[in-house]
């Protein structure tokens, strides 16, 4: 009695739709406009250095390695504000690069207040959280800001777009 053998099958066997054709060795590996990388992490104070090594990873493996300075000093002033405000919640990070532009992206659970002085009061102390951040981004020509977050479970969107001829100067040498 032969026993018949079993093969795994190659990356050639899938694709992602039964007509479509995988060549070997057509896939010239991650350029910086594929980057696109999301991450969940703990409202916790050790989540920024995840973060930040999670960006510099990403940043070099689509060769974007002299944007990690300023990505990286940002990715840890966006996650440090966000624990601030919303200690032992959910964070997520978002990091795009598009057209030039590097954008990073920190949603947190912290709602809007209904009360407009509760409300100034709370826009002022994340203001005041993101001092450096704001000084990084300038350095670098960008811009930032933060508002209402769309995402389902409300809460607020903090985010940065840091143009790559102003991030590669960032922090020279």
């Amino acid at each position: 009695m032969s026993v018949p053998s079993f093969a795994y099958p190659s990356a050639d066997d899938f694709a992602a739709c039964p007509n479509a054709r995988v060549e070997s060795g057509s896939d010239p590996g991650p350029s910086p406009d594929m980057l696109a990388c999301s991450l969940g992490v703990p409202g916790e104070a050790w989540s920024g250095q995840i973060a930040r090594s999670a960006v510099e990873a990403a940043l070099h493996a689509h060769g974007l390695d002299r944007l990690v300075p300023a990505a990286v000093q940002v990715t840890g002033e966006l996650l440090a504000a966000a624990w601030r405000l919303d200690p032992g919640g959910q964070l997520y990070l978002s990091a795009r690069y598009r057209d030039d532009v590097l954008r990073l992206t920190v949603y947190d659970g912290h709602r809007a207040h209904g009360h407009p002085r509760l409300a100034a009061h709370c826009e002022a102390r994340r203001r005041a959280a993101l001092r450096l951040l704001r000084v990084v981004v300038r350095e670098c020509g960008g811009e930032w800001g933060f508002g209402d977050s769309r995402e389902p479970g409300g809460g607020t969107r903090t985010w940065v777009a840091l143009p790559r001829v102003g991030a590669v100067g960032y922090l020279p040498g």
